[in-house]
């Protein structure tokens, strides 16, 4: 019974949205392009690795023409209190083989600020 169970198991997982993805990343692999969470990976570790700092989050991702595009925050300044870190958006673009072809800072603020509002009521 357990085998049947374990069965059905994979042909729901296969059926599932979840399985969709795994089944897309694993064609875009064999295709020799690099799936979105390889590319996101990769990007990581490549801004780390010329910039000196940390990624810490991922704040936009989109695939476009040329490869990809990525906002990615990085901690440039630590500070005590820690919400008074120096934090920095980084614009990263990669080529369609998940190569880093560009990055440059786009923003930088302290960890505990929210973006500045319009003026002007927008």
């Amino acid at each position: 019974m357990a085998n049947t169970k374990n069965t059905s198991d994979s042909q729901n997982s296969r059926n599932s949205p979840k399985g969709e993805e795994k089944d897309t990343e694993r064609n875009t692999a064999d295709s020799g392009r690099p799936g979105p969470m390889e590319v996101l990976r990769h990007a990581r570790a490549q801004l780390a690795e010329l910039t000196g700092m940390s990624a810490e989050t991922v704040s936009s991702f989109e695939q476009t023409e040329e490869g990809w595009s990525l906002e990615i925050e990085v901690l440039e300044l630590a500070r005590v209190p820690d919400t008074m870190s120096l934090m920095a958006s980084y614009q990263v673009d990669l080529d369609q083989d998940g190569r880093l072809t560009g990055y440059r800072r786009v923003r930088r603020y302290e960890r505990g600020r929210s973006d500045a509002q319009r003026q002007g009521g927008r």
